[in-house]
């Protein structure tokens, strides 16, 4: 018989102002869940996070949390205060019993000391603090809301890796396609205030979507037919029986008020850039380019050229250069040696993914009319600013609220929609999929995709650098960038690796060896392997094999949506096995690392 869940949430309500925010919330955690919760920018991820965190409190439904499980959370916006290293702040997290060294294990893999001063953090060491806090419990369900955001490459796919291997349930937002998928084995949709559940991972989850929204549209037709039918018979068919006509009248209200409370989708932002004159054939030519800041050198004997329609991407672990990179090939920098020449009719406009540009007192109308009038000029066409407004998902009221008080997603449509007004033939983007749910990111793909001029790219994002990149430039180390053919999954098969973490000229401090890591214990057997373990280990792959075949089989049949409904007895048993086998197969891929490992040593 299946596990009991460790957390439920039921018919969760949650109301701010007029319209609900989450109507009708369920959520069930079960043990070893693999989940993700996805939904546009504003739906209620965040909150209902938080009420299944114990950080909240609903208006109505019901939060039940086995005895005795525990859970962290990962916020977007950690709270360091009282704390006067991160490494405090990450061991205030464990309890009694938890092992003590896991927090600067954590901290080390994630390129910290644990020493850093909280009020000093980048956004990025913020993030990989908070995320040691969260892990080094080892807890039973964990809660993540956006880990990735501000992570570089390395970081991302380390984390991709930890996950894997945890025990805990996990349950994910993230804009990252590739990031979930790698993750998910079920999908909870939050759509106008109310979720709905697939028992598949994010890469079955917007085939579904689609579809569902198709029905939805035939639905409402149908009624909207239907309610013109009955208007039709309310005026002309006054031959019929009174009280068959009153009953026939209220059936009629009936349908009109479920037509009224029909809530559509959220639209989609509406993207176009501006295209300025075509620029000449060369965009930028770099000769034997050299940049250093002290010792540090950050291009080393560069050559590259870039040409009219490039779709460059440049990848590479944070503190590599990259903006540096970005300045020398605009001409905003001047190199320490070597020759950057710029070709002719350049129109460049450059996103600033630091949003340092937007003024936080200014309104969102102000950031676009730069505070004359209420128009703006989109490629010398003059637009009323409300207008322009609402092909980025603004409501009409925004335009006159602060910048200060707009979420992260919001800023970041704010300053795309002004970049995108600007007429150019050269765009250069650092960071765009920051804080963007996936239905912007699809739109901001095929504007680029349409998108006449040239594009120079930096981003952490595998799956968008996949879609839209057309060269991927990637940073070696010790100043040395190479360039690849296709995107970042063309690379990777180019370069037979990933990107690697910036090496730290800090020496990482000594910890105590983990007995309960295969790899650590691997190392600290001294002994060759016996007659048994190399049969353990030569026969641990094909079984390993079998348990993942048998596993696939298993989700494949609690695919099957009516199946509880059909055959409960069937759907315990096969959500028992299920438990098991992965179970089995955790423990029999650590056993083969241990050996694996022992027998390189």
């Amino acid at each position: 018989m299946a596990a009991p869940p460790l957390l439920t949430l039921q018919d969760v309500a949650l109301t701010f102002g007029g319209t609900p925010l989450i109507e009708r919330a369920e959520l069930t955690i079960a043990p070893g869940e693999r989940a993700c919760l996805v939904g546009r920018n504003g739906s209620g991820k965040s909150t209902l996070m938080r009420i299944a965190a114990g950080f909240a409190e609903p208006d109505r439904g019901e939060r039940f949390l086995q005895p005795g499980t525990t859970v962290r959370y990962l916020a977007q916006e950690p709270d360091f205060s009282g704390f006067s290293s991160i490494l405090d702040f990450v061991q205030a997290g464990l309890a009694p019993g938890d092992d003590a060294y896991r927090g600067r294990y954590l901290l080390e893999s994630l390129g910290l000391t644990g020493e850093e001063e909280p009020s000093r953090l980048s956004g990025g060491e913020a993030r990989r603090a908070a995320l040691a806090q969260a892990l080094a419990p080892e807890p039973d369900i964990l809660l993540l809301d956006e880990p990735t955001n501000h992570l570089d490459l390395p970081a991302i796919e380390w984390l991709e890796t930890e996950l894997k291997r945890s025990r805990s349930a996990l349950v994910l937002i993230s804009h990252d396609r590739r990031f979930l998928t790698a993750l998910s084995r079920a999908t909870i949709w939050l759509d106008r205030g109310v979720t709905r559940r697939i028992e598949q991972g994010f890469g079955s989850f917007e085939a579904w979507r689609d579809a569902f929204f198709e029905e939805e549209e035939r639905d409402k037709h149908k009624l909207d037919r239907k309610i013109v039918a009955e208007e039709d018979w309310l005026r002309y068919g006054v031959t019929a029986r009174r009280k068959r006509n009153v009953r026939r009248l209220s059936d009629l209200h009936d349908l009109r008020r479920k037509s009224r409370e029909h809530r559509r989708p959220v639209g989609q932002a509406v993207m176009t850039a501006t295209e300025g004159e075509s620029s000449g054939t060369l965009i930028a030519e770099a000769r034997r380019v050299s940049k250093s800041y002290g010792d540090r050198r950050i291009v080393d004997d560069l050559s590259l050229r870039v040409v009219r329609g490039d779709r460059l991407g440049i990848v590479g672990p944070n503190g590599t250069g990259k903006t540096t990179l970005i300045n020398l090939l605009t001409g905003a920098l001047a190199p320490d040696s070597g020759e950057i020449r710029l070709g002719t009719g350049l129109n460049m406009v450059h996103l600033d993914q630091r949003r340092a540009s937007l003024d936080p007192n200014a309104t969102v109308a102000e950031v676009l009319t730069g505070g004359r009038g209420d128009t703006v000029d989109v490629g010398g066409r003059s637009r009323h600013v409300v207008g322009y407004l609402k092909d980025f998902l603004f409501a009409p009221e925004q335009a006159r609220t602060p910048v200060s008080v707009l979420s992260g997603g919001e800023r970041n449509r704010l300053l795309i929609a002004r970049t995108l007004a600007q007429a150019s033939n050269l765009l250069v983007l650092d960071e765009p999929t920051n804080d963007l749910d996936l239905e912007t990111l699809d739109l901001l793909q095929e504007m680029l995709g349409d998108f006449a001029g040239t594009l120079i790219l930096v981003s952490h994002d595998r799956d968008f650098l996949d879609r839209v990149a057309g060269n991927v430039l990637v940073s070696e180390g010790e100043g040395r960038w190479v360039e690849y053919a296709g995107g970042y999954t063309d690379m990777l098969a180019q370069r037979g690796r990933g990107v690697e973490a910036r090496e730290s000229k800090e020496k990482p401090r000594e910890r105590a060896p983990r007995t309960d890591s295969p790899r650590d214990a691997a190392k600290d057997s001294k002994t060759k392997l016996g007659f048994k373990e190399q049969h353990e280990l030569k026969t641990l792959p094909k079984r390993i094999a079998e348990l993942e075949a048998g596993i696939a089989k298993l989700r494949e049949v609690l695919s099957d949506s009516g199946l509880y409904g059909r055959d409960p007895e069937r759907f315990s048993k096969a959500t028992g096995l299920l438990e098991k086998a992965e179970i089995e197969l955790a423990s029999a891929e650590d056993r083969w690392l241990t050996l694996e490992m022992q027998r390189e040593s």
